[in-house]
């Protein structure tokens, strides 16, 4: 079962605005068009994060291939509800050590070694449940971080992080394996 693994791209950032509900910006917009051709047209299926920045760029993706995407609250990025919007000199250092601490809840967030169950017990529960061989998962950097750390058997570290917002990569949900590491989506 190929499966394609995409994180939503550049979002409008506000933060007054509660994380999960940001949308895509413009350049979000423009380089979520380009999925279509990134993976080739070859996707049966399409589940996405609840998170808005992911349905709009699974909604982009799904009207140019005449299908309809699926929302699952269980793809959603690690739960950082606790600090909320941090500004990137905060960010940076806090991502940091999620990854390099994946047993802790570092500031409250959900720890690593959960978001991985999580992303992980999600997709492989839609391996088991469909017979398309073509699913694209639409969501987030991090768990995508994640996920990628379980279907390569590497411990969790933040050097399997996305590119850049807007990254993909493609991998076997049965035989539980990439097929390959990041990719822009350009």
């Amino acid at each position: 079962m190929v499966c394609f693994f995409v994180t939503h791209p550049e979002v409008v950032i506000d933060p007054a605005v509660p994380v999960e509900r940001w949308g895509l910006s413009d350049a979000g917009r423009a380089r979520a068009g380009h999925l279509p051709e990134v993976l080739h047209g070859r996707v049966d299926t399409i589940i996405s994060s609840a998170e808005r920045k992911a349905t709009e760029t699974a909604a982009i993706l799904a009207d140019s291939l005449g299908l309809t995407a699926s929302v699952d609250p269980a793809l959603g990025e690690m739960d950082r509800s606790a600090t909320g919007y941090l500004p990137p000199e905060e960010f940076e250092p806090t991502v940091d050590a999620f990854f390099a601490h994946p047993e802790l809840s570092v500031r409250g967030w959900e720890r690593a070694l959960d978001a991985q169950r999580r992303i992980e017990g999600a997709v492989r529960a839609h391996a088991r449940a469909g017979d398309d061989d073509r699913v694209a998962f639409v969501a987030h950097g991090g768990v995508g971080a994640l996920l990628l750390a379980s279907l390569t058997s590497a411990p969790i570290s933040r050097s399997l992080d996305q590119p850049g917002l807007g990254s993909c990569f493609r991998f076997d949900a049965r035989a539980w394996r990439a097929l390959g590491s990041w990719r822009r989506i350009e």
